[in-house]
């Protein structure tokens, strides 16, 4: 068994929230970690420099499918650099790509999956890419969807929300511990305590605690405000901008919700997100 515990998520579902936790948790300080300390506590498997460092070249200069054959060598390169468990943020879908495992299965422990309300997601999205509340719905129903290759992060597969949901939470394993965004928000120390025992670190009620306010979002925007975040993708935007759920009640038309319900059923009413009337 590998020492790789994959954060995953769909993009705005809550993975650098529970990033933040984890650091928190561990460092156990009496101030939050500061947003640029968060790397020190976990990997990012969309690190640019990783895969540059493989492929002895700019990873900007590689294809989807270099950078998907890549993948195997990257995630062994992070383990193997990791003297014990490392958290690596990923939000490629679970599964096999052109023949290549886009989470390598040698060197996995397990995972935590965070899943979040598409109609939600498809607000956050939208602003965090600066495109229209249609167009994110059109991208969260796209089987080929995947994220841009940059200088900030490398392409991550992602397929549509619901091919993403599923092949995560399909997984049948007592290292994989799925949860919902809704609920870190509502019963935050039951479901952080959680997280907290698959890493060891459950034991300690007020260390949660503690770990829960300075992971919290009017901490993480705070900071964000103060210092910056390097993990926006568009200047003068904002990476921790609401947080919070059922925000789609205000924002999203009849026919936007129907087209999300109609698209992602199945995977909406496993996680009890399809609205009344729907």
């Amino acid at each position: 068994m590998g020492n790789i515990v994959w954060l995953a998520s769909y993009p705005k579902s809550g993975n650098t929230w529970l990033r933040a936790f984890i650091a928190n948790l561990i460092a156990d300080r009496p101030v939050p970690v500061p947003l640029a300390e968060l790397p020190k506590y976990g990997a990012l498997e969309a690190d640019p420099e990783l895969y540059s460092r493989v492929a002895g070249r700019p990873s900007i200069e590689l294809d989807f499918d270099q950078l998907c054959a890549l993948r195997p060598a990257v995630h062994a390169a992070i383990a193997e650099a990791a003297p014990r468990t490392v958290f690596v943020k990923t939000h490629s879908m679970a599964g096999v790509l052109e023949g290549v495992p886009l989470h390598t299965p040698q060197v996995t422990a397990g995972a935590v999956y965070v899943v979040r309300n598409p109609l939600d997601a498809a607000i956050s999205m939208a602003h965090h890419f600066a495109i229209g509340t249609d167009e994110a719905i059109d991208y969260l129903g796209n089987e080929r969807s995947a994220t841009e290759n940059s200088e900030l992060f490398v392409t991550e597969f992602l397929g549509s929300w619901s091919q993403h949901v599923k092949s995560w939470a399909d997984l049948e394993s007592p290292r994989i511990l799925v949860v919902r965004y809704e609920d870190l928000l509502e019963k935050p120390a039951k479901t952080f305590s959680k997280l907290a025992r698959l890493i060891g670190l459950g034991n300690d009620r007020k260390r949660i605690e503690r770990a829960i306010r300075h992971a919290s979002f009017a901490s993480l925007a705070a900071m964000e405000r103060r210092d910056g975040f390097v993990e926006v993708p568009i200047k003068g935007k904002h990476f921790f901008r609401a947080g919070r759920a059922n925000q789609w009640r205000d924002l999203l038309t009849r026919d936007q919700i129907a087209r999300l319900v109609d698209r992602h059923r199945v995977q909406m009413a496993r996680f009890r997100y399809i609205p009344a009337g729907y």
